[in-house]
Parts: C-alpha cells; structure tokens; sequence
C-alpha cells in the first residue's frame, strides 16, 4: 500500500505505472495482478488504507479531545506530521485530478473529504456554541476553509519541522477566527 501511496502521490492515477508499484514493493507484475484486477481496484484499495490509517493517526487523537478547538487543532497538528511522510500527498492528487470526473476512486476520495469537513463542521458549530471559537462565515463554509489550508500548509511546508507544525496552528487559528499562538523571538529560530 504504502509504495502504490507513495506512487499515486508523486505520479497520479494517470501515470501510475502498476510494474513499478510491483518491482517497489517486492512484487512480480503477475503477483500484483493477483492481488488486484486493475488500477483502480489498487487506488480504491489505496484509498481506503490511506484513510484507515489517517483515523488512526489523527481524527481519533484528535476527537479524544474535550473541546472542540482543542479536537480541530490537534487534527491539524496530527495531519502536519502524518503528512511528513512521502505518500501523504495520495489524497489531494486524487482529489485534484478527479474533479469534476464521476469515476470511482474520485467518488470514495469525495466522500471521505465530505465525511471530514461535516465533521470540522460540527466541531466548529459546537466550539461557537461553547465560546472557544467565535461566530463567522457558516460553520460548513469554515470547515471547508478549515480542510483545505491544512491540506495545502501540510504539504507546502511537508520536511520543515518543527516550523511546519507552527505554521499549520498559525493558519488554522486564522480560519477558525481565534487568537494566534504566540512564538518565541525571531532571533531564537536559526
């Protein structure tokens, strides 16, 4: 999964070559054709694992929070560090070159971004609700707002640690509306 992730990320569906995804993976053409019928049986296959371990990874520590500002920026922090990985760009390529196309892989990825921003959305209408975020736009147009620049911040600034976890509290407190972290000095980062 992780070498046809890592594939997709960097190639698309378009370009992904299924013999290169094999030969990475420590496969035989045929043993990946056993595996899966096509290229799209893979992708899905894809989908599905990338989603699973971000649940895992992020969106549950991330709901174990009390609050919800604390839930929202746990996530962006959790999505910050699970997409320092190579393969963590699978889902915006998917998405990006899916657009507008009624094609299974950009249904699944659709409808797992749908999921989340109804969740963000939730999260958003319920800090409002308990005052740890102010009143704004809709709470559905925030929480789009909200997927979108932690998606791009997490990939834009993918390698920079520690400055990509800041800057993705940065960007996401401006969505939300909420007072910014304070930073140390410029003098003390190098």
């Amino acid at each position: 999964m992780a070498s046809a992730a890592r594939g997709l990320s960097t190639y698309g569906y378009a370009n992904l070559v299924l013999e290169q995804v094999a030969r990475e993976s420590g496969y035989t053409r045929g043993a990946l054709y056993h595996l899966f019928a096509n290229k799209e049986d893979l992708t899905l296959a894809v989908v599905e694992w990338v989603s699973e371990t971000w649940n895992a990874e992020v969106r549950r520590p991330a709901l174990a929070e009390v609050d919800p500002l604390a839930s929202l920026l746990t996530m962006a922090r959790g999505h910050v560090l699970y997409c320092r990985r190579d393969m963590a760009r699978v889902m915006l390529t998917l998405r990006v070159e899916f657009a507008g196309q009624d094609h299974p892989v950009g249904r699944a990825v659709g409808d797992i971004i749908d999921e989340l921003e109804a969740e963000c959305a939730k999260l958003i209408a319920a800090g409002r609700r308990g005052g740890s975020i102010p009143p704004g736009p809709p709470a559905h147009l925030v929480a789009a707002a909200f997927t979108g620049v932690f998606e791009a911040v997490a990939i834009e600034v993918a390698g920079h640690a520690p400055h990509d976890i800041e800057l993705m509290e940065r960007a996401v407190r401006g969505v939300l509306g909420v007072a910014p972290i304070v930073s140390p000095s410029p003098a003390s980062h190098p």
